[in-house]
């Protein structure tokens, strides 16, 4: 057994929308890998991590809560390890991500942040936004109202008005893109990667999926792909991750999300032992960095 102990945090299920029983399946795959590479993991549940100190100095984690995100932050600036990063993880709400996305180049739809209280008709006024989608901006999407697909000015404005009445001050607006719906999973500093169309395989959250409809199979470039989803990992300060793209008649992909430590509900069985080596190769940077330090200090 390794004498460093490691703490495990689970998702909260409230931040599982439909979801509950693979977000703990790939969490649970993970622990075991682990735990066969002789470390001893202390697992918590968000509520418990929210509630009380933790001592251990390697953390890898699931939430989704502010609060625990904001924990996981003051942690991290403390000298822990955290795996995906606290920081990380509040970069894939919504406004965040996507300033993040576009202003790295990262292939993406073009996007409007606006408040929820104003009248965003003459922003609509032109084909680019309609019909468009609007998201919560100020987090990950829980509810399925949280992402709404609209047609017209009104309906968006509608949209809009309802956020604003659920206290949500920011929205994210994409242009909608024709073509072919795919869902990915990738791990940083691996060899895996992999996708699907979710449509298809019938693979959803919230039922979205039926909007681009049935895939058409047009052909793009998969290590491009990869490539794209790696640089936006590195932006976003994620390693473990899935998200979505769409990828149009002439093979171009744009992201429409990126998310940290998804289910890899189809392919759970071939991510683990990646997700336990990403997580091992970020413990022996960490310490040994922790080495240099103290020698320096001798």
């Amino acid at each position: 057994m390794k004498k460093l102990v490691i703490a495990g945090i689970t998702r909260g299920n409230e931040y599982s929308p439909n979801h509950i029983g693979n977000d703990a399946a790939i969490f649970n795959e993970t622990v075991s890998h682990l735990q066969q590479a002789g470390y001893k993991i202390n697992i918590y549940t968000e509520e418990e991590f929210l509630k009380n100190e933790i001592t251990e100095h390697v953390i890898f984690n699931m939430v989704r809560n502010k609060e625990s995100i904001a924990k996981l932050k003051k942690l991290e600036d403390n000298g822990s390890l955290v795996i995906n990063s606290g920081y990380g993880i509040d970069n894939c709400t919504r406004e965040r991500m996507t300033t993040l996305l576009i202003n790295n180049k990262i292939p993406h739809p073009q996007s409007l942040i606006v408040n929820t209280n104003e009248d965003i008709a003459p922003f609509l006024d032109n084909d680019t936004y309609t019909p468009c989608w609007i998201k919560r901006g100020d987090f990950h999407a829980i509810h399925r109202e949280d992402v709404s697909y609209v047609r017209n000015k009104e309906e968006a404005n509608e949209i809009l008005h309802e956020y604003s009445i659920r206290g949500i001050k920011r929205a994210v607006i994409n242009q909608h893109l024709n073509g072919d719906l795919i869902k990915f999973y990738g791990i940083a500093n691996s060899d895996f990667f992999y996708w699907f169309y979710p449509y298809d395989m019938k693979h959803s959250k919230f039922g979205l999926e039926k909007i681009n409809g049935e895939a058409h199979g047009y052909k793009f470039d998969q290590q491009e792909l990869k490539s794209i989803c790696n640089k936006a990992s590195q932006v976003l300060n994620i390693k473990i991750y899935g998200g979505d793209c769409i990828v149009d008649q002439n093979g171009t992909m744009r992201i429409i999300d990126f998310n940290d430590w998804p289910s890899f509900a189809p392919c759970r069985t071939e991510a683990a032992p990646f997700i336990s080596q990403c997580i091992l190769n970020e413990i022996a940077l960490y310490e040994f960095k922790l080495v240099n330090r103290t020698l320096k200090l001798i």
